[in-house]
């Protein structure tokens, strides 16, 4: 618990193209990350610069806190603990520049880990490096912002209303809330794919209850891993579709935890256009569909509108933090739900919704405390 920092870097030839990786989590909870790419360079290199990035960003949201530094390099960590002399010529200014750093910071501990509790740092170090070699940037991150993507149960970029409960009290902006009690810390987590995700068609409440497919059941295994190595929870709680049932289970099974059912954070129903592409529906039902786009209070035929899901979603929110308070919660959602949430969090316009990406089996964190404010704590990040 406390603020950890995770760094890794590797190359592909040693030396080859390197990339290094670097987290900082606060009680488990992501705070902040980044991969990036740094040309040609040894495995070596490439994991002081990953510590290096790691301690920068302690040094910008935890100045003065203690820190624990961990990584599955044991020179580096040896090094820097001051146990192991620095003799490569490579390895003095990296070195240098990290103890400059650490100067800055509160007392930090260096502990080495087994590369398979380092995971998170090398995937974004491999995130980079894949990223760059398909020409793309070699600078990425779980927090990266990018134009949406269709995907199985995410309806074409339409604004969606989140409409409060009268009696719900409004969220404070701030951090007062920190001082006044137990937070609630709820852990959205989308479900695996389905064979309508992968074909990317409108797939909701009172359309085909499609299971999740192998691709779907493994996605759903990785984020019960991730949640139970950071912490694991207090209770799950699941939409009663079959493919977020599925995938809670997975998560029960790692946690030893039974799962509960809301029905008010299914996906929204698209009536006669579930199962279809938005090209068949923009064929098929034209005047329909532009209502539907040009307002939240329209449904689709037979279906729901986005009014109506924020109602029930913002219900089933307060029934969640009510029955729930002071704990761990792992919500496991779909698109519409997840995304209503954290807008709600973060007290944005609707135009927020147009620039997130939420990816199957991603997993979001938000935090409530006891006077109602809000806080997110990391979006969509792929275990």
């Amino acid at each position: 618990m406390g603020w950890v920092a995770e760094a890794d870097g590797g190359s592909r030839g040693n030396p080859g193209p390197a990339a290094y990786g670097s987290a900082l989590l606060r009680d488990g909870v992501l705070v902040a990350d980044r991969g990036e790419t740094i040309g040609i360079a040894t495995n070596n290199v490439a994991e002081y610069r990953g510590l290096i990035c790691a301690l920068e960003l302690a040094r910008e949201h935890a100045p003065g806190e203690p820190l624990e530094v961990r990584m599955d390099s044991k020179l580096v960590i040896e090094q820097m603990a001051g146990r192991w002399r620095i003799k490569h010529p490579d390895m003095k200014p990296l070195a240098m520049r990290a103890q400059a750093i650490v100067r800055d910071l509160g007392p930090v501990t260096w502990t080495w880990v087994p590369r398979a509790q380092n995971a998170r740092a090398d995937a974004l170090a491999n995130k980079a490096l894949d990223a760059e070699k398909a020409g793309r940037s070699g600078l990425v991150s779980s927090f990266d912002s990018a134009a949406p993507v269709q995907l199985a149960d995410e309806p074409p970029e339409a604004p969606a209303a989140f409409t409060e409960p009268r009696d719900r009290k409004a969220a404070t902006p701030g951090w007062r809330g920190a001082m006044q009690g137990d937070p609630t810390t709820v852990i959205l987590l989308r479900h695996g794919v389905t064979s309508h995700t992968q074909k990317k068609l409108f797939s909701g409440s009172g359309g085909a209850d499609l299971p999740l497919v192998d691709e779907g059941v493994e996605q759903a295994r990785r984020a019960a891993a991730w949640i139970a190595e950071r912490g694991g929870a207090d209770a799950i709680v699941a939409s009663p579709l079959l493919r977020t049932r599925q995938t809670a289970a997975h998560v029960a099974e790692r946690l030893g935890l039974p799962v509960e059912v809301d029905e008010g954070f299914a996906e929204a129903a698209f009536g006669e256009w579930d199962g279809s592409s938005f090209a068949e529906i923009m064929k098929a039902f034209p005047a329909e569909l532009d209502a539907w786009l040009g307002s939240t209070a329209v449904a689709p035929p037979g279906g729901e509108s986005f009014d109506a899901v924020a109602q029930r979603v913002a219900a089933a929110r307060d029934r969640l933090l009510e029955r729930h308070a002071g704990r761990t919660v792992v919500v496991v959602s779909h698109v519409t739900p997840i995304k209503l949430m954290v807008r709600d969090a973060l007290q944005a316009d609707m135009g927020v919704l147009h620039r997130m990406e939420l990816a199957p089996a991603a997993i979001t964190t938000i935090t409530w405390w006891p006077d109602g404010t809000p806080s997110l704590r990391n979006f969509s990040v792929v275990p």
